[in-house]
């Protein structure tokens, strides 16, 4: 199933492929893991707003 972009959702994605490219090869420490968790939450929540367009 593809998913639909929109402009928050798509932002919220490329925020997220930054934030882990720049921690490959290791896992995330607890302070980093919170911080993914707010944007992956920031990433459905903008799904939610525009399910389908």
């Amino acid at each position: 199933m593809a998913t639909t972009c929109v402009p928050d959702a798509a932002e919220a994605n490329r925020a997220i492929r930054e934030f882990m490219a720049a921690r490959t090869g290791r896992p995330l420490w607890p302070d980093e893991q919170d911080e993914y968790e707010l944007l992956l939450a920031a990433w459905a929540a903008a799904l939610r707003k525009h399910p389908t367009i």
